[in-house]
C-alpha cells in the first residue's frame, strides 16, 4: 500500500516548542558535551560569521562582567564625590558657626563657598537686614521677595538658569561674568554659553527670615532638575545662624564635647 502525500512529507520541529522543552530539561547536555561544541550560532559582531554555542556564551558573560564593573567604577565614583562633598560641607558648617555676626556669616558663607566649591557668586537676601547691611547681605523687600517665590514655585529650593536680567536682580553685587555682548539677548533665547545657573533655597526658621542664591557662570553647575538636598542643609544652618547678634537671641546649643570642655 502506497503511503499518502501527507505521511511522506518531512516532519519539523516547532522551535518554540524546542525552546519550551529545553528550558524545562535544563539537564539535556550533561553528558552530551560534544553537541554543545558543533551548535553554531550567529556571531554577535561580525556579520554572517558564527561561533560555537559556548564561545558565545563566554562573550554573554564577558559583557555582563565589563558592563557589572562600569556600573561599580560609576558608584565608587559617585561615593567618592559625595564623601568628598560631605568633608567641604562640614568645614563650610563649622566655619559658619565661628561667625560673630550676620554680616561676618555672610563674608565667611561667600568666601569658604569660593574656596572650597568653587561658586562664583553669592547673596544673602535677610529680611531684617538694615541699610547697614555689608554685601554679600542685602536687605530683603516685599517685591524682592515675590520675586524669590514665584522662581521658587512654592518649592523650598530649586535650580535655574541665569540669564543677565536675572542675574544683576538677584546678585546686585556681583558682575555679569559672561561679558557685555550678552546684554540684549532675551532670555527664552540665550544658549548655555551666554547665562549662567544658580540655587535658590529659601531660608526658614518658623518663618521665613530670607533667600540664599548660589550661583555660577557655568550653566551645567547648577542647571534645572539637579538635587538640593546639600543646598538646603546649608540653608537649614544658615536660618539657624542668623540673628545671633540681635538683643535677646539665645546662643547656638553647644555640643557635648564643649560643655565638658567647660566645666
Amino acid at each position: 500500500m502506497a503511503e499518502s502525500p501527507v505521511s511522506r512529507r518531512p516532519r519539523t520541529l516547532d522551535p518554540d516548542r524546542v525552546a519550551e522543552w529545553l528550558a524545562t530539561h535544563p539537564d539535556f547536555f550533561e553528558g552530551r558535551e560534544g553537541l554543545l561544541q558543533r551548535m553554531r550560532v550567529p556571531h554577535p559582531e561580525a556579520r554572517g560569521g558564527s561561533i560555537s554555542l559556548l564561545e558565545r556564551l563566554v562573550h554573554d558573560l564577558r559583557g555582563r562582567t565589563d558592563q557589572a564593573e562600569e556600573r561599580l567604577e560609576e558608584l565608587l565614583t559617585a561615593a567618592r564625590d559625595n564623601e568628598s562633598r560631605y568633608q567641604r560641607l562640614r568645614q563650610l558648617v563649622l566655619d559658619l558657626l565661628d561667625a560673630e555676626s550676620d554680616d561676618a556669616l555672610a563674608e565667611t558663607l561667600s568666601t569658604r563657598l569660593s574656596e572650597l566649591f568653587d561658586i562664583a557668586a553669592v547673596c544673602l537676601w535677610q529680611r531684617d537686614a538694615d541699610a547697614s547691611a555689608q554685601p554679600p547681605r542685602r536687605a530683603l523687600e516685599d517685591a524682592r521677595g515675590e520675586q524669590f517665590e514665584r522662581l521658587l514655585e512654592g518649592r523650598a529650593s530649586r535650580c535655574l538658569a541665569m540669564p543677565r536680567t536675572r542675574w544683576e536682580a538677584l546678585l546686585p553685587d556681583h558682575q555679569w561674568p559672561l561679558g557685555a555682548d550678552c546684554a540684549d539677548l532675551v532670555d527664552a533665547s540665550q544658549t548655555d554659553a551666554t547665562r549662567g545657573s544658580a540655587v535658590i533655597v529659601r531660608l526658614t526658621r518658623g518663618e521665613c527670615l530670607g533667600y540664599l542664591v548660589v550661583a555660577s557662570a557655568d550653566a551645567e553647575q547648577f542647571r534645572a532638575g539637579l538635587d538640593t538636598l546639600f543646598p538646603e542643609y546649608l540653608g537649614d544652618v544658615l536660618a539657624r545662624c542668623l540673628g545671633r547678634d540681635a538683643p535677646g537671641q539665645p546662643p547656638l546649643r553647644t555640643s557635648s564635647r564643649d560643655d565638658q570642655a567647660s566645666r
